[in-house]
């Protein structure tokens, strides 16, 4: 019989060992990343070692290197920083730490290594890698360890891990930590916001990033900052003068009591001279009279619990890199596992590290376009959509176009920044826009609105649907804003009025809509339903064993409460795209029972709430109650609504800003190649689309192309992405599962040239 690649795995798995460290600063998402490394090494048969204090616990050895256990790392998912510590080593920067490091390994028989840590830390692995087969030889000469037992370990793989809150290293869209940083510093806008609008006054917040303006960046866009000073893109000469005069000016012709600006900590001038939020203040206080307050975050980004986003990262890129370890010859250059396009990939360590220092030179010599490239283009849009909205102004030449904005369905985290950007963008291109109240219904009663500039100041940070939304039943069918579109569309024939362009951006929290791997809301619900998860489970610390069935929404779609699982490290998820059984449920009951016979103290069984229709929530949770009685109690909840409501997530806040901009630069095209004679006129299928992210790819996909690609009975598409994280979810809950659905990354290359032509969104 031919074995499965599981099987292949486990076989070329056994027998070795491996450990894991993280090094540097430490960063949220870490110890997501351990858990993962640790348990996927166990599961594919590896002896897995924890390295305590990162590369001084490497040179130091003795119990700073232990060997870890399944339950070692149970529970730890949903802490920040890392629980085996982080130090910075200067001992390992010399030979004689290295010799020691390497003795520490090969005595007991370690030749793989895992290290999460900035590009710092991974090129300290990789010289410690070149360096493994000299190393080896100096400890035989010196009479510390034996010829065969260097010839036995004559070879060390190293994978790297990228734990960064800065998102500074280049090949990758994103590093381990960013996204929980950004969390972070818009709780503190958010909280900002407030304070600010009650006295009427300025602040100027100052965020991490010496070398890079990310985290700036983004919660700049996210946040609709009146201005933004990142090390990438310093200001021209006279700076102080445009900004001085632009916030005068927003707050004469729009009333604002508040003024937000962001600085990154490594901001500076063309010169070279850096600009400090002091500085700042004093220019607004002594020019334009403002009540000016400064806040600096500093190491508050650094803490709390990691994001959704932050846990599953961590979790793909851990088993991915325990994979690319199993599978390294003497012959694989080290590689780094990154993320492109929601995919986790393998990058050659040093190619990327080499990008990543060449970002500096750029800023060092002044070329500052080309950093802002190198930087990858998720970076290069961020910028260009930051100056469009915050340094473009509504046109005083009038279009004869009117563009309407409407919410359909139920509200989700970023609906608002998507109309803020669309009603901002139409008026700077000249168009008329009107806002519609609740959803289609507002539109067939004619309750709508014309929009002004400062209407929707503050929208970004808002939850919900400010415009008000409902769904509509017509002809039998409940109405979200793909299938509204797609009727409107097929009406074309028999309404003239309909001839014109239609964008759908896709918003929703089950994550169900056909054309884009991602819908607005989606990350906020799974955030959302993440954090109600962490405290249930802390609600049963101290108490006997308790497993908790737990109740998501989603519809028929499954993602949120796969999504979820993985990030709260649920034992099971139950989805109705992956059919289960009585026997399935059974076994599930039985293999938490075994766990719970040991050393786990608290288990997490996730549900969609239509996944089956006979076995309910209900059902679950006696069979749980019944089939454990004796080793173990049971207690449902429903998170409902909680899903739909708070602050939208900054992904959302970000993705909506983006979509609503982009959504708006291809209806002014549509409109403008389709008027004729003073009219707009189109009924061609590419002029009603779906907004859509694939990969890394913006597209817009016709409602009418995407009928074949639904399932409308059950409101999904009928090809998921996200279903081939189900094998990962039950591997780290050390469910005994086919391997063959896991897709394993692809070696991609990072080079000027792959970077200037990333399509990054």
């Amino acid at each position: 019989l031919a074995m499965t690649d599981l099987e292949k795995l486990r076989m070329t798995g056994a027998g070795r060992a491996m450990a894991v460290l993280t090094s540097g600063g430490d960063a949220q998402g870490m110890n997501a990343a351990v858990r993962a490394v640790t348990r996927m090494g166990i599961y594919v048969g590896a002896k897995v070692y924890l390295i305590y204090e990162g590369y001084q616990g490497l040179v130091d050895g003795g119990d700073n290197i232990k060997v870890a256990h399944w339950h070692s790392v149970t529970n730890i998912i949903q802490l920040g920083g890392t629980v085996i510590g982080s130090a910075r080593c200067k001992t390992f920067t010399t030979r004689e730490g290295r010799l020691a490091a390497a003795y520490n390994l090969v005595k007991r028989g370690i030749t793989n290594l895992c290290v999460c840590g900035g590009d710092g830390s991974l090129t300290g692995a990789n010289i410690f890698r070149s360096e493994w087969s000299g190393l080896l030889a100096e400890l035989v000469e010196k009479g510390r360890i034996t010829d065969t037992l260097a010839e036995q370990h004559g070879h060390l793989n190293i994978v790297g891990l990228v734990g960064s809150i800065d998102n500074d290293f280049c090949g990758t869209d994103m590093t381990i930590g960013a996204d929980s940083a950004l969390h972070r510093i818009m709780e503190i806008v958010d909280a900002i916001m407030t304070t600010a609008q009650s006295h009427q006054r300025t602040f100027v917040l100052e965020v991490m990033g010496r070398h890079c303006g990310y985290l700036a960046l983004v919660s700049a866009l996210a946040s609709g900052a009146d201005w933004l000073f990142i090390p990438e893109a310093p200001p021209l000469d006279g700076w102080e003068d445009r900004m001085c005069a632009r916030l005068e000016a927003v707050s004469r012709n729009t009333g604002s009591r508040l003024n937000i600006i962001i600085l990154a900590e490594g901001a500076i001038d063309r010169h070279g001279k850096p600009i400090t939020s002091n500085y700042v203040k004093d220019l607004l206080v002594n020019r334009v009279g403002h009540d000016t307050r400064v806040t600096v975050l500093g190491h508050v980004q650094r803490g709390g619990t990691p994001s959704a986003f932050d846990r599953i990262l961590s979790s793909k890129l851990g088993v991915e890199a325990v994979i690319a370890l199993m599978e390294a010859s003497p012959d694989t250059p080290a590689c780094v596992i990154g993320l492109a396009g929601n995919r986790a990939v393998r990058l050659p360590l040093m190619e990327c590290v080499e990008m990543t220092k060449l970002v500096q030179t750029s800023m060092n010599e002044k070329r500052f376009d080309e950093a802002v490239k190198l930087r990858g283009g998720s970076f290069e849009n961020n910028w260009n959509i930051y100056k469009l909205l915050a340094f473009q102004k509504p046109s005083q030449s009038k279009t004869d176009f009117s563009v309407a904005i409407l919410n359909v369905g139920a509200p989700s985290g970023g609906m608002n920044a998507a109309v803020r950007s669309a009603v901002r963008l139409a008026l700077i291109h000249g168009h008329k826009v009107y806002a519609v109240h609740n959803g289609f219904l507002g539109l067939a009663s004619e309750d709508m609105f014309e929009m002004e500039w400062h209407k929707v100041a503050g929208w970004t940070g808002q939850g919900g649907s400010l415009l008000g939304t409902k769904r509509t039943r017509m002809q039998s069918f409940c109405i979200n804003a793909y299938k509204g579109v797609l009727q409107l569309c097929e009406a074309r024939a028999h309404y003239e009025e309909l001839c014109i362009p239609m964008c759908v951006i896709p918003a929703t929290i089950s994550n169900n809509v056909p054309g884009t791997e991602f819908s607005l809301g989606a990350d906020t619900a799974v955030n959302a339903a993440m954090e109600g998860c962490d405290k249930i489970k802390q609600s049963a610390s101290g108490t006997k064993r308790r497993v908790f069935v737990v109740e998501t929404m989603g519809g028929y779609c499954g993602y949120l409460a796969t999504y979820t699982g993985i990030a709260v490290g649920a034992d099971a998820a139950y989805i109705y795209e992956d059919p289960f059984n009585i026997h399935d449920l059974t076994t599930n009951v039985e293999h938490l029972a075994e766990k719970m016979k040991k050393d786990v103290q608290r288990g997490l069984v996730l549900r969609n709430e239509k996944c089956h229709e006979n076995y309910t929530t209900d059902f679950i949770h006696k069979l749980y109650l019944s089939e454990g009685k004796g080793i173990f109690d049971c207690r449902v909840n429903v998170l409902g609504h909680l899903q739909q409501g708070g602050a939208p997530s900054p992904f959302d806040r970000n993705f909506g800003t983006k979509l609503g901009v982009r959504g708006i630069q291809w209806i002014s095209e549509r409109l403008t190649e389709n008027y004729r004679q003073g009219r707009v006129f189109t009924n061609s299928a590419d002029t009603a689309c779906v907004l859509g992210l694939n990969k890394k790819v913006i597209c817009f996909s016709p409602v009418t192309e995407l009928k074949a690609e639904t399932d409308f009975e059950h409101r999904i598409p009928k090809v998921q992405w996200w279903l081939n994280l189900r094998p990962m979810l039950k591997m780290l809950a050390k469910y005994q599962t086919s391997f063959d659905e896991y897709v394993p990354g692809e070696m991609k290359h990072v080079t000027k040239r792959s970077l200037s032509v990333d399509p990054g969104y």
